[in-house]
């Protein structure tokens, strides 16, 4: 309740307005020097490759130039296919952390319900007690692998 009263209050001040004027003038100043860096950079590459068109002749300089970026958007697309696997193992192992923490809070909101109904205790202890011998088996069952089954 104190969160609560703590943004109502600051929706109240004013200081919550001055602070989104903030992130709106800096996003936007932002933008106009990403704006201008982009500018920079295609006057780089094109005084570069007058450069070179002087030096190795227009030809030359349009062939390196074409070939030198098809080879950079090559390399991009090459980084991101290799890092794909760790971001979807890193969404799933969050999606996993997700949905244990929606499971014990769901657990724990329940509990009081149970412990307080007609079979109490033994409605909780019983699934508790079939989870934890299901993971003893678990961990006493020796997985088949692909070199056991053929093995004699």
């Amino acid at each position: 309740m104190g969160m609560l009263a703590s943004l109502i209050s600051g929706f109240a001040s004013g200081e919550t307005v001055a602070a989104i004027r903030r992130a709106r003038t800096a996003a936007i100043v932002y933008a106009l020097a990403g704006i201008a860096a982009l500018c920079g950079l295609g006057f780089l590459i094109g005084a570069a490759y007058i450069w070179v068109a002087l030096r190795y002749g227009s030809f030359a300089a349009a062939l390196s130039f074409g070939a030198g970026f098809l080879v950079l958007a090559g390399l991009i697309l090459l980084i991101y296919q290799i890092s794909a696997g760790s971001r979807a193992r890193r969404r799933a192992q969050r999606r996993n952390a997700d949905m244990k923490a929606i499971g014990i809070a769901a657990a724990l909101a329940v509990l009081p319900a149970l412990l307080r109904g007609k079979g109490g205790l033994g409605v909780i202890l019983g699934p508790a007690v079939a989870l934890a011998a299901y993971a003893i088996y678990r961990e006493n069952v020796k997985p088949d692998g692909p070199d056991e089954g053929e093995r004699k």
